[in-house]
């Protein structure tokens, strides 16, 4: 039986995508690239790498393609030259999409005969390969399970959620909707800290405890929400509505802007006068989510 590691195609030379071709070739498999750009592709060249000007060319070298170009957009503009290529083959996405996008784009590739996964990467370019770096996946089952042994190479921790396509798109929106308030608030926490000249890598280890604290409390917060229970975190959006006056004044004293804030005091001033002032701070779930 031939042990031959299958030829992979990497679509784009970013900073994430040049992480997945060097994963590629450090694990020894043949690794083909295209790039719009192809200076940028050069350095995956020099790593051994073949590097394609055409995208023809790159699609037709690889067992598996595997795309992580900007946008849905990005992805479907620049293969419609190499759409006769397509059919039959292995297309995975690990570019950026709202669910929306990633179901026309799975449409697209429909009509062109494509076998499509769409994925999504949780982490950063340098943990790319690491046995606890996630990667998840919604399209085709049969894409995945023929190329779980591939896949793993860009890391440990694969998951299937489902042969919707647009699934890694959505749950990619619903996790990562954690990233930007919880950057902006160290970002301001370095801030109160800088404006008495004690500098930001000092509260590192107590935001580490702060960010484990709330991971304790994500099964409760989920169990609150899927029950409709808003009883049992402890924490009432009373006691987080009381504190707005705190943040007033730590701004005045800190000249740090807060503005930020201002949707969250919205919600909470929204909740108190819907009388949910004693139920706990999920309760707001309640005011974000549609109507059903």
């Amino acid at each position: 039986m031939s042990t031959a590691k299958p030829p992979v195609t990497v679509l784009g030379a970013g900073s994430m995508s040049s992480a997945l071709a060097r994963a590629f070739l450090d694990a020894a498999y043949p690794t083909h690239v295209w790039n719009r750009t192809i200076d940028r592709a050069e350095p995956l060249a020099d790593a051994g790498a073949t590097v394609h000007p055409a995208i023809a060319d790159a699609v037709r070298a690889g067992s598996v393609i595997i795309s992580c170009l900007t946008t849905a957009a990005a992805t479907r503009e620049s293969l419609l030259p190499a759409a006769d290529q397509l059919s039959g083959r292995a297309l995975i996405t690990l570019h950026t999409a709202v669910p929306a996008q990633a179901r026309e784009f799975a449409h697209w590739t429909e009509e062109v005969g494509a076998r499509y996964l769409g994925g999504a990467i949780k982490n950063v370019p340098a943990a790319v390969g690491n046995p606890d770096t996630l990667l998840y996946f919604g399209g085709d089952r049969e894409v995945f399970d023929e190329h779980t042994e591939t896949l793993r190479v860009l890391g440990g921790d694969l998951e299937f959620l489902g042969p919707e396509p647009d699934l890694a798109a959505l749950y990619e929106s619903a996790v990562g909707a954690t990233l930007l308030p919880a950057l902006l608030g160290f970002l301001e926490g370095a801030a109160v800290l800088a404006a008495r000249g004690l500098p930001a890598h000092t509260m590192v280890p107590y935001s580490v405890k702060w960010l484990q604290m709330i991971e304790s409390l994500l099964p409760t917060l989920a169990e609150e929400i899927d029950t409709e229970d808003y009883t049992r975190l402890g924490a009432s959006v009373g006691l987080f509505h009381g504190a707005l006056a705190d943040d007033d004044q730590l701004a005045a004293d800190t000249g740090v802007d807060m503005s930020w804030h201002a949707p969250m005091r919205e919600l909470l001033r929204r909740a108190v006068a819907e009388g949910r002032g004693e139920q706990s701070v999920t309760a707001l779930f309640e005011l974000l989510a549609a109507p059903r």
